[in-house]
């Protein structure tokens, strides 16, 4: 029987309408919702000291060791992903000793979007080491400082020695996060150290690079599970780490709320934009800043990472033979937690001798 045309008008109608429901189903569930931004009337309490930056974002910073005017060696410490200020790694094994001995003052601050520093939501791997100068100036470090970037920390450690290396003295990264965009990678390295990371972490990885307008439903959504790190999954956690994780969970116990306060999108999301979008240089590509020798650039990394691929990490010394690379057999990705590391990393570091031995 034929198809009256009321009917079939009537057809072509709900089609219309389930179409509209279903691009207005996307656009919610795409919506970002408005950070929370410190200070604002129903944002949170700023509770720590602040600097404004030039561009009016202002940056919560922490200080620690000896006072900045009596040290012989000032440290800018970067956190990684889901952290914030407090989370100095090598500094919850650091002995007062060796602070005291070595005169290691130590200024950590809340990277954009994190505890109480402002969302940058035009966040590049540039505009994050120059957030970094301008903190050094505001505080008085003087005209050359150390860097020491843990995690995704160590990604902006990558963009301070590509933009304001004349700034400084020396810098390390601690297991520092790899891209597996970057070009210089060889594709049979970088889809083997890809392939290897959980499933719902490959999709975390590939949306936030392909796709990512799409992270934050994806981060939200419930039918498929989303980044085991963000949710602090064990199984990505190597022996040592499920060793440490106890005393690493309770480091961060009493501000754990802080680090997402503003909301997940300008602070873990936008880390994951950034950190595995397409950059603006290749860290491979990068020249030796201290060709005088007259600083070092380091990279601690343990061989048992579940996080961060080893064989990447070696590949990245092997380019860039100007790098001291030390790779810590039995370590995870938690391995600054360890006890005594923290004062076997400074030393090797500002010293320049290899206490890790």
């Amino acid at each position: 029987m034929a198809e009256s045309p009321a009917t079939s008008g009537m057809t072509g109608k709900i089609l219309v309408l389930f179409f509209i429901g279903f691009l207005a189903f996307v656009y919610q569930s795409i919506k970002l919702p408005p950070p929370k931004i410190c200070g604002s009337p129903n944002g949170p309490a700023i509770t720590a000291p602040r600097i404004k930056l030039s561009d009016g974002r202002h940056l919560a910073y922490k200080e620690q060791g000896v006072p900045k005017d009596q040290a012989t060696y000032k440290i800018v410490s970067i956190h990684g992903f889901d952290g914030c200020k407090h989370d100095v790694a090598f500094a919850s094994s650091l002995s007062p000793d060796v602070i005291e001995s070595l005169g290691v003052y130590i200024v950590s601050f809340d990277r954009p979007g994190y505890g109480e520093s402002d969302p940058h939501p035009q966040r590049t791997p540039k505009s994050v080491a120059l957030d970094v100068e301008e903190l050094a100036d505001q505080l008085k470090l003087g005209s050359k400082f150390y860097v020491v970037g843990y995690s995704m920390g160590g990604q902006v450690v990558w963009g301070c020695l590509k933009y304001i290396p004349h700034r400084l003295a020396a810098a390390a990264l601690l297991t520092p996060v790899v891209n597996y965009w970057w070009p210089t990678f060889p594709a049979n390295l970088s889809t083997k150290s890809y392939y290897d990371q959980l499933l719902p972490d490959q999709w975390f990885l590939r949306v936030a690079h392909y796709l990512p307008w799409l992270t934050y439903w994806w981060n939200t959504q419930k039918f498929f599970p989303s980044s085991s790190v963000a949710a602090h999954s064990p199984d990505i956690l190597s022996t040592q780490d499920m060793q440490l994780r106890r005393k690493f969970a309770a480091s961060q116990e009493q501000y754990r709320a802080q680090i997402r306060q503003q909301g997940e999108f300008e602070s873990l999301h936008r880390d994951a934009m950034v950190g595995f979008g397409t950059w603006e240089f290749d860290p491979m590509d990068l020249k030796n800043p201290f060709d005088k020798n007259e600083g070092s650039v380091h990279i601690w990394q343990g061989d048992e990472d579940g996080l961060v691929p080893v064989i990447l990490q070696r590949y990245i010394a092997q380019k860039l033979p100007w790098i001291q690379y030390h790779e810590i057999k039995g370590a995870g990705h938690l391995f600054p937690y360890a006890d005594g590391m923290g004062d076997k990393i400074i030393k090797t570091f500002l010293l320049g001798e290899n206490f890790l031995l």
